[in-house]
Parts: structure tokens; C-alpha cells; sequence
């Protein structure tokens, strides 16, 4: 087999077009990761990130977490909420796409997609205080129920509604730019396929059983692979404008203990270090895992 050479005289014009990418790429996504070198060292801000001594033993950080009950809780937290999440929101958004390609007038579906999509425009500042004003005890939903002779649900301050409320949100917010993909897939899958179906006397539940959702198998299965890797964080804008002390049990994850750490009245730029290589390393074995997985069970990957 003929190996293809780098050219730069025949394809400088392209390698040109990259360079802006690979700079941003290298800048903001490479040389950040010698910071990885403060999880195992004591810092100093005084002697600096490469200066400050080496912790003795090296993994003096993470023993640390590791025994401290408290983050073992924040950790199960974050699990409970990203799976929570996966579940409702992922077949949602697939639902929703289907049930949009099913839409015959392209007006309003243009209608139906722009009110969609806004919501994902919207700041998680901006939601959590309609959140808070329409969910609090006083707020517009307690309001109704009151009427109905039911009595107020303290929606953001006790735990299992909070939960509850967490995700509503997220999905409600997620899912017009979420179906996006499945939309654009749903584009290229061949029409003839569709008019054999009828051909054959299927319906549209037919044709979206055997037709649509196989041809949105590998992006389903890539959108599996590469939400395990961020099954460690949680949605922190979301929980960080949303949760208050009273649901810290259930609601306080990784990304909001660490910025505590980081920036907290005790500042530990090293333990702090040390729990985003914890979650980094734990996300690239479960996109490596669930992606190999996918492979024997399906035949086929997204990597």
C-alpha cells in the first residue's frame, strides 16, 4: 500500500487554514496540562507552580480525597445525577427529533423549532431565577396549588423535588439543540428506503421502527460513547445558580466541591489539581470502555 506524504508546497493552502485551529488547540488545551504537575507536588504560591516541593509520598493529594468521606459523597452525587440525566434526556431528545421528522409543514415546524431552541440561548443565570420565581415557596406553581387545595411543595429547598426539578430544567433547555443531530442525520438517510416501506403496505410507525432509528445508529451510539465522558461533571452552571445548603446532599458534585477548593477561604491549588486529573482519567477509561463495548455488542464504534 502506497504511503501518502506530507506535501506542504501542493496543500499549504490548507495547512494554512489550520494553523489558527491547531494554535488555539495547543495553547489552550496543551500547554495548560503542565499544570497537572501541581497533584503531586505541596504549592507554594511563593515558589511557584514548577518550584513548590514535591509532596511526599507523590500521591499525598489523592490519598488525601480518596479517605475524605466528604468527597466520596460529592462523587456519588455527581454519578446519581449525570445517570438521571442520561436516562431522561437521552431518549427524550430522540423521541422529540422522530416525532419533528414526522412534521409535514415546514412552516410550522420552523415554528415549533425556533421555540425549541431558544431555551439553549438563555444563561443558567437567567433560568435559575425564573426558576426560583416560579418554583419558590411563594412562587407561581406553589400559587396554583394552593388554589386546588393542595399543599406547597418547597421545590427548591427539599431534596428529591430539587432533583426532580434539576432535570426537568436541563432536559427542557437541552433538547432543541440536542435533536439538532438527530435532525441532520435523519437528512441523509435514503429516501427509497422509505418508499419501499409503503411499497410494502408499512405505516409511519413502520417506516420510523425499521428505517429512521436504524439509520440514527451510529450517531446514537457515538452520542452514548461521548456522554460518558462527562458523566463526572454533573452540569455545574446549572447546580451552581440553582442548589442552596438544604439540598447539598444530593445535589453538591465534583465541579462544585472543586470550586470550593480552588477558590474557597482554604485554597488548595494542589488537592484541587489532583480532583480534575481524578475526573479526566476516570472519563477517558469510560469513553474507552463504553466505546470498545459498543463495538462487540453492535459491531460498531464512534472512536
Amino acid at each position: 500500500m502506497k504511503k501518502k506524504r506530507f506535501n506542504l508546497k501542493k496543500w499549504w493552502p490548507y495547512y494554512v487554514l489550520f494553523l489558527p485551529a491547531a494554535i488555539y488547540l495547543i495553547m489552550f488545551n496543551y500547554v495548560p496540562m503542565s499544570g497537572l504537575v501541581l497533584a503531586f507536588k505541596e504549592y507554594w504560591p511563593k515558589y511557584g507552580m514548577f518550584q513548590s516541593p514535591w509532596a511526599d509520598p507523590f500521591y499525598k493529594n489523592f490519598a488525601y480525597l480518596f479517605q475524605d468521606s466528604y468527597f466520596w459523597q460529592v462523587l456519588k452525587n455527581t454519578v446519581v445525577i449525570s445517570v438521571l440525566r442520561f436516562v431522561v434526556t437521552f431518549p427524550a431528545t430522540i423521541l422529540v427529533a422522530l416525532l419533528f421528522n414526522e412534521l409535514r409543514s415546514k412552516r410550522y415546524a420552523k415554528f415549533v423549532q425556533t421555540i425549541m431552541f431558544i431555551p439553549y440561548f438563555v444563561s443558567w443565570v437567567v433560568i435559575a431565577g425564573i426558576a426560583r420565581n416560579v418554583f419558590s415557596i411563594d412562587g407561581l406553581v406553589n400559587g396554583f396549588l394552593e388554589m386546588l387545595g393542595i399543599d406547597k411543595v418547597r421545590f427548591m429547598t427539599t431534596e428529591i423535588p430539587f432533583l426532580v426539578l434539576l432535570i426537568l430544567i436541563d432536559l427542557w433547555k437541552g433538547w432543541g439543540y440536542g435533536m439538532i443531530l438527530y435532525l441532520a442525520s435523519m437528512s441523509s438517510i435514503d429516501s427509497g428506503l422509505y418508499e419501499a416501506v409503503e411499497i410494502d403496505g408499512g405505516n409511519r410507525w413502520t417506516k420510523m421502527w425499521h428505517v429512521t432509528l436504524p439509520g440514527l445508529k451510529s450517531i446514537i451510539v457515538m452520542q452514548i460513547v461521548l456522554s460518558m465522558a462527562g458523566i463526572l461533571n454533573g452540569g455545574f452552571e446549572q447546580i451552581w445558580n440553582m442548589y442552596s445548603v438544604p439540598v447539598y446532599n444530593v445535589a453538591d458534585i465534583l465541579d462544585t466541591y472543586l470550586f470550593r477548593i480552588s477558590f474557597g477561604q482554604e485554597q488548595d491549588h494542589a488537592l484541587s489539581t489532583a480532583l480534575g486529573l481524578f475526573k479526566s482519567v476516570i472519563g477517558l477509561i469510560l469513553v474507552l470502555g463504553t466505546d470498545k463495548l459498543s463495538k462487540k455488542i453492535s459491531g460498531e464504534g464512534a472512536l
